[in-house]
């Protein structure tokens, strides 16, 4: 009886979701475990994996900063599977000092992080509404959204920090319609996107002794905390942003 409730509480059989930045990284492993989980699965990505992303996961082409080419995208995805649950993680990164910043490299990072952050979740929220049965957004911040960081990263630490705040607004204005709109805050993760910072012994040794758990996080246990946001177990809430850490931001 225990392990039919606790299958329950995570299972997303007959659910329909949404991954944006789904090639690789935390939206990969994310996609993966969410079918795993039941739901039938799409990727939305700039460029799509030649390899098959895993048994029963679709991909599509879309640029998130391209709202037209989102609408359209989830309009089609629409007709072949219900659109119930949202993994907004598609991002970018210009690691530059703010008076270096290039406003060019800033737009580029705003136009990704946050406004395509803002474009996915609004039309997953439309079809979330016509189809009347509620949903879940689980919007990718950062641990730099929730601090000041400790390397210069301004754009991406503005842009992350909007998301935990439009998590929280659009969670206030969609709850009506059952809508629960949640956010997870991820410490360096070992992933393509901080490839070049993997390279720098020094780097991660810093990375390293300012976490307290001593290490970075792998991908899959980011993905553990959007399949908790995601799923019947986190159905109380809501406006939430969940740090996956090891401890860095209670330093």
């Amino acid at each position: 009886m225990a392990r039919s409730v606790l299958d329950g509480l995570f299972r997303l059989d007959g659910a329909g979701a949404v991954v944006t930045g789904g090639g690789s990284g935390i939206g990969l492993a994310s996609a993966r475990l969410l079918r795993a989980a039941g739901a039938a699965v799409t990727v939305l990505d700039r460029q799509v994996p030649a390899d098959p992303l895993g048994d029963g996961i679709d991909a599509t082409a879309c640029d998130v900063a391209d709202a037209a080419a989102v609408a359209q995208s989830f309009a089609t995805i629409a007709e072949r599977q219900p659109v119930d649950i949202l993994v907004n993680c598609a991002g970018i990164a210009i690691r530059q000092p703010a008076v270096e910043l290039d406003m060019a490299d800033w737009d580029k990072v705003v136009s990704v992080n946050m406004t395509g952050s803002f474009v996915c979740a609004r039309e997953a929220a439309k079809h979330m509404i016509a189809a009347g049965k509620g949903g879940a957004v689980v919007n990718i911040a950062s641990i730099m959204g929730l601090s000041g960081g400790i390397y210069p990263n301004v754009s991406y630490q503005t842009t992350k920090g909007a998301v935990v705040n439009m998590t929280r607004a659009l969670a206030i204005e969609w709850a009506p319609h059952r809508i629960r709109v949640n956010a997870v805050a991820p410490t360096y993760v070992r992933t393509p996107f901080i490839q070049a910072l993997l390279a720098q012994d020094e780097v991660m040794r810093k990375i390293e002794e300012r976490t307290p758990l001593g290490r970075i996080a792998e991908p899959e246990e980011v993905a553990s905390a959007v399949l908790y946001l995601a799923s019947p177990a986190a159905a109380m809430v809501t406006a939430h942003t969940l740090p996956v850490d090891g401890g860095f931001l209670a330093q």
